[in-house]
This record gives structure tokens, C-alpha cells and sequence, in this order.
């Protein structure tokens, strides 16, 4: 692999790509308006969007705001259909085949075939082998306070600079990174935009680097903003804690969160869904409570036949889909059994759409 992305940018503007960009960007998203929208006219479309790209008239659209509650409160902003898939395109064109096979191992959020329950399983794991070497040690647990919302779009460029000397590319780059701010020193990047999770990943990946190169920690576990490493000694924690708070201060204008701090290893750590241990992993709490609150309140809408077993079935089986990663047979049969209602176990948000993509996506003569 070349050390820096170099001309490609003409190479993978195509109306091919961008077309499966939208494949993948109308991905759950068939029935929406915007979506039926965009398709009626698919292919003049897709060549104005082609054409704004190649002359630089390309500017993001308007962003939709509205807030979510859960896990807590954020502010969500989603841009038009269009620019969705120029994200895609860009994302899969670039930053995946060229980046992301940079980041290290463990660095598990937004890719394939990482995730949560891989981010789980292998710090459990570097908790048993410190545990064979070591009988006692401590555990770091950090998060970085308002992440996206701090994140500092000039160095992000910086450092996307680092990997490319494509200057088209580049120039593209700059466009979604500061994504028309009246300021350059306007900081943070929008929650909900695909690229987004992205840009993240790369700026902490001056962290990962750090970590591994200098800081030489084996046990560092990186899932988005929440990351562990483990520490023979307390002593040792505190150090490490103040050497990772420097580096991020100094380096990417960031800070840990009040709530990051160090623990015995038998007093386990909440990361990604779960408190793990060495020889276990429960769910956590608030994950037990949420669900029940749920079925109480499906429970009600059964007994006045306004339930949507749809939806109530794909909650339920997320749910049990996460519930089976740790220690949970006895919970989840209680909440199984605890609901008055017949829900569908085949039912998935995959299973609904997957046949009208892949129609699509396999037919040739389309494109």
C-alpha cells in the first residue's frame, strides 16, 4: 500500500460508484419520501450530482436537527438524501480502502468486522492473560469529555494531509471536514453524518498510534471514545492516565472526561454494553431497566390493541441479540416470559428490505 492516496480522485468519480453509493446509502431508508423522491429521476440524478462534483459547484445541503435521549441527550443533525451519497462514495472509495487498513487492531468502532462484542471479547481477554501474569492489577477506563463536539476540523485536516497527496481529493476533504462553518475556529463535527464516524475513528488514531508506538501498552482496547488499558500497579495507572490527558491536550485540543479514572480488576468495568470480568460478563443495569420499562409498556398497548408487533419485534430481538454476548440465559428467558403478547423471532429490519435491495443491487441491465 502506497504511503499517501495519490490520483484517484477523477478515477473513482464515476456514475457506477455513485450509484452504488446510493444502493447503500437508501440501505433501511427505501420507503422514505426523499428516498422514492430522488429515485423517480434516478438517473439525471445521479449525473447532475455527477457533473456538480467534477466542476466544483458541489456545496452540502441543509441539515434537519432533532434530538435523541438515548443514551443520553444529543443533538442529531441529518443532511439531504444526496449528500448521504456522496458520504457513502467517499467513505468507500477512499477512506476505507486506503485508511482505515492503517488504524490498528484494536480500534474496533464503525468497522467491519469489529464492533462492540469483538471490543468486549478481546478485552476479556487481555483481563485473563494480565490475570495468569500478573494475580492482582488495575484497570484504566477513559472516555473523552463532548467528543464530537470538540474535535477541531483544522487538525483533523492536518491530519488527513498526512494520507493524502491527491490534491482534488484533498480539496474534496476540506469541503466535508469544515462543511461550510462561517469560522475555521468553529469547532466539533455533526453527529448522524456518516463521514462523521469516520473522522473520528482518524483523530483518535493519533491516540492509538501513541499508545502502541510510544506508550508501548498491549492491552489498549479502543471502542469511538471509550478506551481501557490495563496496569500492573495504581501507580502505574496514574501515570499512564497523565501521560494520555497531556498527549491530547497537546495534540488534538482534547480532554478525558471527569468520569475517567482506574479500578481492581475484581471490581470489573462497564465498556460497550456490558460489565465485564474475568471470568464473566452481565448486562448492565440501565440495559436490564430500559427493557423493562419496554415490556411494561407493550404490555399496556397490547391490552388496547394499538401495538405495533412490527417494531416491537425487532426491539426485542436486538435486545435478545445483545443479551446473548454475556451471562444472561435466566434474564432473558424472564423477560421472554414476562411478555403477554406473541412476538416474531424471525423478525429483523434486514429481513424486511433484503430481498428489494438485492434485487436491485443484482440487476445488471439496471446500471
Amino acid at each position: 500500500m502506497p504511503k499517501k492516496i495519490k490520483n484517484c480522485f477523477y478515477k473513482n468519480l464515476t456514475f457506477e460508484k455513485l450509484l452504488y453509493a446510493h444502493y447503500r446509502a437508501k440501505k433501511h431508508k427505501i420507503y422514505k419520501k426523499e428516498v422514492i423522491n430522488f429515485e423517480l429521476n434516478l438517473e439525471n440524478n445521479l449525473t447532475n450530482l455527477l457533473n456538480s462534483i467534477k466542476n466544483k459547484t458541489y456545496r452540502l445541503g441543509k441539515y434537519h436537527s432533532f434530538k435523541i435521549y438515548e443514551p443520553k441527550e444529543r443533538i442529531i443533525k441529518a443532511l439531504p438524501y444526496v449528500d448521504r451519497i456522496v458520504h457513502q462514495w467517499y467513505i468507500e472509495e477512499f477512506i476505507k480502502p486506503y485508511i482505515v487498513p492503517r488504524f490498528i487492531n484494536s480500534s474496533y468502532a464503525c468497522l467491519e468486522n469489529k464492533g462492540t462484542h469483538k471490543a468486549v471479547d478481546k478485552f476479556q481477554k487481555n483481563l485473563q492473560i494480565f490475570k495468569r501474569k500478573y494475580g492482582d492489577f488495575w484497570i484504566l477506563k477513559c472516555d473523552i469529555k463532548k467528543y464530537f463536539y470538540r474535535i477541531n476540523p483544522n487538525i483533523l485536516y492536518n491530519i488527513l494531509k498526512k494520507f493524502i497527496d491527491d490534491k482534488e481529493l484533498l480539496n474534496f476533504s476540506k469541503l466535508l471536514i469544515f462543511d461550510g462553518r462561517e469560522k475555521s475556529e468553529d469547532i466539533g463535527i455533526p453527529i448522524g453524518n456518516f463521514t462523521s464516524q469516520f473522522f473520528a475513528n482518524i483523530y483518535l488514531n493519533e491516540l492509538d498510534q501513541y499508545v502502541k508506538r510510544t506508550i508501548k501498552n498491549s492491552t489498549y482496547v479502543r471502542y469511538m471514545d471509550d478506551f481501557i488499558l490495563l496496569s500492573k500497579t495504581k501507580n502505574e495507572c496514574i501515570i499512564l492516565k497523565n501521560l494520555i490527558s497531556q498527549f491530547l491536550v497537546k495534540h488534538l485540543k482534547l480532554e478525558l472526561n471527569d468520569k475517567s479514572g482506574y479500578y481492581p480488576y475484581k471490581m470489573g468495568v462497564n465498556f460497550c454494553g456490558y460489565r465485564i470480568f474475568t471470568t464473566h460478563k452481565l448486562l448492565r443495569n440501565n440495559s436490564k431497566k430500559k427493557i423493562k420499562r419496554k415490556v411494561k409498556k407493550w404490555n399496556k398497548q397490547y391490552m388496547k390493541n394499538t401495538i405495533n408487533i412490527l417494531q416491537v419485534s425487532q426491539s426485542i430481538n436486538s435486545w435478545i441479540g445483545h443479551s446473548s454476548h454475556c451471562n444472561s440465559y435466566k434474564l432473558t428467558n424472564k423477560i421472554i416470559n414476562s411478555c403477554t403478547f406473541y412476538y416474531d423471532s424471525s423478525i429483523s429490519l434486514n429481513s424486511i428490505e433484503n430481498d428489494l435491495i438485492l434485487n436491485i443491487e443484482n440487476d445488471k441491465n439496471y446500471i
